[in-house]
C-alpha cells in the first residue's frame, strides 16, 4: 500500500543530488534524512509533523557531539597539526570521507576504544565494488587513530592491519603513441588541448601543476617551479628543462598572462575545472578510456624506455620514493628487458656478429615499434 505524506517538498542541487524537506506553509522547511519511506525519513518527518518544538530538539542533536565517540574524536582530528598540514584539497577530500563513515548506520555516535579491525574490514567489504573509495576510507580512519595514538588518546590502531582491496594495479591508463597521435590529429597546434597534452607529456607533471605553469616560470629555457602536492609540508622544488618540441608549441599557442593554460573566459583553470576540460576534449577525439594523469604515466615509461634511471626518471616526475615510479614504468622495464636478452640471443646465434634487434624480430613476424614519444623540432 503506497502512502502519500503531506508538506513533503525535494530540491535538486547543482550536483543532481535529490534532498528532502518538510515545509508546511508559513513555517520554515526541515532537512529530512532520505531515501523517501527509509526508516530514518519516517522518524524524520513524524517529528517535524509534531511541531516547530520536537523539530528544533532533532536538529540539535544531530549536531551534538557524543563523548568519546567516533565522530568526536573525528573533530579533534580536525583541529590537530597533523590534520592542518595537509593540502586543503586533502583536507576536505579526508573530512569528506570520514564524515560519511561517522553517517552510516549511526557509526559516528559509537565509542572510538570499541573500534575493532573486523568492524572496519566489514566496512570495506560493503565497498568491494569501489575498491578505491574503500581503501581511501581505510586510509583515513589508520590517519584519525594515528592521530589518536600520538595524542594519547588511544593505544592501537583498529585499521593499521587492514588489508587494501586489490583494486587496479596498474592505475590510470598510461596513453599509446597512437593514442597520442589521434589526439594531435584532433586538436592542431595553437588550441589549448594541444598545449595543454605538450605541457603534461614534455613535463610529465600533475594537472595541479600543469594549470598554474606560466611565464614565471621560465628561466634560461627550465621550467623552475615548486610541486603543488604537498608544498605546505613536504614541498618538492623542480627544475625541468623545455625541450625544442615543447618550446615550438608555446610560441605557436595564445596563451594567458599568469599562466599558459586559460579558460574560454581568459582565465587560469582549477585543477578540477582543468581535468574536466581535458575529459572532453579526450571525449572529442575519441579516446574515452585517456585522462591527463595517463599523460604522466606515458612520460615516465617513455623515460624508461629510453633507458632513464629511476633516480633520473625522479628527478622529472618529482617522486620522492621508486615505489610509484617502478608502478609507472612496469611495462617499459618489461619492454626494455625483453629487447635486451633478445639482442643477446641473436649475437649467440650469429657468432657474435651484431644484427639489429629490429630485423631479428621481423624475421620472427613481430614488427617493432619504432615511433618516438617526444618527437624533434621536425616533428620526427
Amino acid at each position: 500500500m503506497k502512502m502519500r505524506l503531506k508538506y513533503i517538498v525535494e530540491d535538486t542541487d547543482r550536483h543532481g543530488n535529490v534532498r528532502l524537506y518538510y515545509r508546511r506553509p508559513g513555517a520554515p522547511k526541515i532537512r529530512l534524512r532520505g531515501p523517501s519511506g527509509s526508516p530514518e525519513f519516517l522518524i524524520d518527518y513524524k517529528r517535524a509533523a509534531a511541531g516547530p518544538a520536537l523539530a528544533k530538539d532533532q536538529n540539535e542533536n544531530v549536531g551534538r557531539l557524543v563523548e568519546g565517540s567516533i565522530r568526536t574524536l573525528c573533530v579533534e582530528y580536525y583541529k590537530s597539526a597533523m590534520f592542518r598540514e595537509l593540502d586543503p584539497r586533502t583536507q576536505k577530500v579526508r573530512r569528506g570521507i570520514l564524515e560519511k563513515f561517522c553517517q552510516n548506520k549511526g557509526d559516528g555516535d559509537k565509542p572510538y576504544r570499541m573500534l575493532l579491525p573486523r568492524h572496519i574490514r566489514k566496512r570495506r567489504d560493503e565497498m568491494m565494488d569501489r575498491p578505491e573509495a574503500a581503501n581511501s576510507m581505510v586510509k583515513a580512519v589508520r590517519q584519525v587513530f594515528k592521530y589518536a595514538i600520538r595524542y594519547d588518546l588511544h593505544d592501537t590502531n583498529p585499521a593499521i592491519g587492514v588489508e587494501y582491496l586489490s583494486g587496479n594495479a596498474d592505475g590510470f591508463h598510461s596513453w599509446t603513441l597512437d593514442e597520442i597521435e589521434q589526439f594531435e590529429n584532433t586538436h592542431e597546434i595553437g588550441t589549448s588541448a594541444r598545449l595543454a597534452l605538450a605541457l603534461a607529456l614534455y613535463t610529465g607533471q600533475r594537472r595541479a601543476d600543469l594549470v598554474q605553469f606560466g611565464k614565471q616560470h621560465v628561466r634560461d629555457g627550465w621550467l623552475s617551479f615548486t610541486q603543488h602536492k604537498n608544498r605546505n609540508s613536504k614541498p618538492v622544488r623542480m627544475e625541468i628543462p623545455i625541450i625544442p618540441e615543447l618550446q615550438r608549441i608555446l610560441d605557436e599557442s595564445p596563451t594567458g598572462e599568469l599562466t599558459f593554460l586559460t579558460t574560454a573566459f581568459g582565465r587560469p583553470f582549477t585543477s578540477n575545472g582543468f581535468g574536466n576540460r581535458f575529459r572532453k576534449w579526450c571525449d572529442e577525439a575519441g579516446l574515452k578510456n585517456c585522462s591527463v594523469h595517463g599523460l604522466r604515466k606515458a612520460a615516465a615509461a617513455r623515460l624508461a624506455e629510453l633507458g632513464c634511471t629511476e633516480q633520473e626518471i625522479m628527478a622529472i616526475t618529482g617522486h620522492r620514493t621508486s615505489k610509484e615510479v617502478t608502478r609507472y614504468t612496469r611495462a617499459a622495464s618489461q619492454k626494455t628487458r625483453a629487447e635486451s636478452a633478445l639482442r643477446r640471443l641473436s649475437k649467440s646465434q650469429t657468432g657474435n656478429k651484431s644484427v639489429p634487434l629490429s630485423e631479428t624480430m621481423l624475421h620472427g613476424g613481430t614488427k617493432p615499434t619504432t615511433k618516438p614519444l617526444i618527437r624533434n623540432e621536425n616533428g620526427k
